[in-house]
């Protein structure tokens, strides 16, 4: 699942002040995160040295709701105007949002040290359920969104840069009605792979991390609130470690995976899940 807007601010405080960058101050840092809106993002991360936090999510594909009503619902207005260098909501489907954001990196003039492609959607339909349209929505989205965030990053990514793709658990098991969303996750893992391999003579690292089942509103979006108590108790109780995991668990992994500190990994899959395929 996608990590919110507030529970995002551990990861850019830990890449922007735990020493881990060049001198001369913080890069940019792009987040594509298909949680809440942008401007609970800016406002979280206001008080931070960070020059710009993209956000470009799949609104149409989750049903949420226009950017404009989000604004409107919970910019702080008595702080003022947003933050110079967020960039707007967007769909990571959409070619235009995506040129719209890198655009904006460009003009910075900085390139792009870190990439977290985090945006994704999640449905339940057996085999016998799902439709086209089902299929080709997650697909859309996990994979194609995936690719294009990516892709359209190239020409901007630093020497040395990092890229890290959500993945997930669920492409290692199979659970009844979740085969689309595990195939997808199962193809941005490939493509950490794969990515590894092309961008290597670039310096640039790629990596996948693969959450378990981790307490964030895409459970809620994904069984509805009135089952969202419930079904979060089934899956810690399928956990070695006995509970679901923390946004912040998994933001410390992605930190790691953006940072020097994970230097010497290239293509790998980091699992963040409780123990839940270790053991």
């Amino acid at each position: 699942m996608a990590m919110g807007a507030g529970q995002l601010r551990g990861v850019v405080e830990r890449l922007i002040t735990a020493g881990q960058w060049q001198a001369g101050g913080p890069h940019i840092v792009i987040v594509s995160d298909a949680g809440y809106d942008v401007n609970r993002l800016a406002w979280v991360l206001r008080d931070l040295p960070v020059e710009m936090v993209g956000r470009v999510r799949s609104d149409r594909v989750m049903r949420l709701p226009k950017p404009r009503v989000l604004e409107d619902r919970f910019r702080p207005r008595r702080c003022g105007p947003l933050p110079a260098g967020i960039s707007p909501p967007g769909d990571i489907t959409d070619t235009a949002d995506l040129d719209r954001l890198y655009d904006a990196v460009r003009e910075r003039g900085r390139g792009l040290d870190v990439l977290f492609a985090n945006a994704a959607t999640a449905s339940f339909a057996t085999l016998e359920q799902i439709t086209g349209e089902d299929f080709d929505r997650i697909f859309e989205v996990n994979v194609k969104g995936t690719l294009l965030t990516v892709q359209k990053a190239l020409p901007l990514l630093n020497d040395g840069a990092s890229v890290i793709l959500n993945a997930s658990t669920a492409a290692d098991h199979g659970t009844p009605a979740f085969g689309a969303y595990a195939a997808s996750k199962a193809a941005v893992r490939s493509f950490a792979r794969t990515w590894a391999n092309e961008l290597n003579s670039r310096g640039v690292r790629v990596n996948a991390v693969s959450p378990g089942p981790i307490d964030t509103s895409g459970i809620t979006e994904l069984v509805g609130e009135e089952n969202s108590a419930a079904f979060k108790a089934n899956l810690g109780a399928k956990v070695a470690i006995g509970r679901i995991g923390r946004p912040e668990e998994v933001a410390a992994a992605v930190a790691f995976l953006a940072s020097a500190d994970s230097s010497y990994m290239m293509g790998a899959n980091l699992y963040v899940d409780g123990g839940e395929h270790q053991i």
